[in-house]
């Protein structure tokens, strides 16, 4: 995802210019596999049949995308961090509408050192990591991107760092960083 190329860098350019919707769907086939690979990161402990199917959670994605008419992508690398943030929404909107169907439940254990969450049987589990990264947010936004782009985008650690501006060794250090302060949220 760390190579902008001419296709990216012109499109983005039309972007800038007003191109909206029009540019994006053009785009939409040069980054469907990779926002795939994204959106399959995340679905991949989902039991068949039970929550989204990637391609599903793609488009709603790409949806919310088009729908941010003054949306600044700066690079590739944006773009995708902001496509995981908008996988993380249709997550969580999914997750708090199944909480809302069905109250109560077994406690659960919550675990951040997995790089996929498994959203049919951890509804209420995505719901609390969403508050805790709300609140962290609030105290750190660096450190809430970097779990957004590392959990929910499933990117590496040299794409955070581009998205970010910051260093690999930064990324590494934010993201150990936000673990335990997301931990100690959660136990709360």
């Amino acid at each position: 995802m760390s190579h902008e190329n001419p296709t990216w860098s012109q499109a983005l350019a039309e972007l800038r210019g007003g191109g909206g919707r029009v540019v994006l769907d053009r785009l939409l086939p040069s980054v469907y596999r990779e926002l795939c690979a994204i959106a399959h990161r995340q679905l991949m402990a989902v039991p068949p049949g039970a929550s989204l199917q990637t391609s599903e959670l793609v488009h709603e994605a790409y949806l919310k995308l088009v729908d941010q008419p003054s949306a600044q992508w700066q690079d590739r690398a944006h773009f995708f961090a902001l496509a995981s943030v908008a996988m993380r929404h249709i997550l969580v909107d999914r997750a708090k509408a199944r909480t809302a169907l069905k109250r109560g439940g077994n406690s659960r254990r919550i675990t951040l050192d997995e790089d996929v969450i498994a959203v049919a049987d951890q509804a209420e589990a995505l719901l609390d990591i969403d508050e805790a990264l709300d609140g962290l947010a609030q105290t750190d936004a660096r450190l809430a991107r970097v779990v957004e782009c590392r959990f929910f985008g499933g990117m590496s650690e040299e794409e955070i760092a581009e998205v970010l501006g910051v260093t690999v060794r930064t990324v590494q250090r934010d993201w150990a960083k936000a673990r335990m302060l997301l931990r100690r949220a959660l136990r709360s």
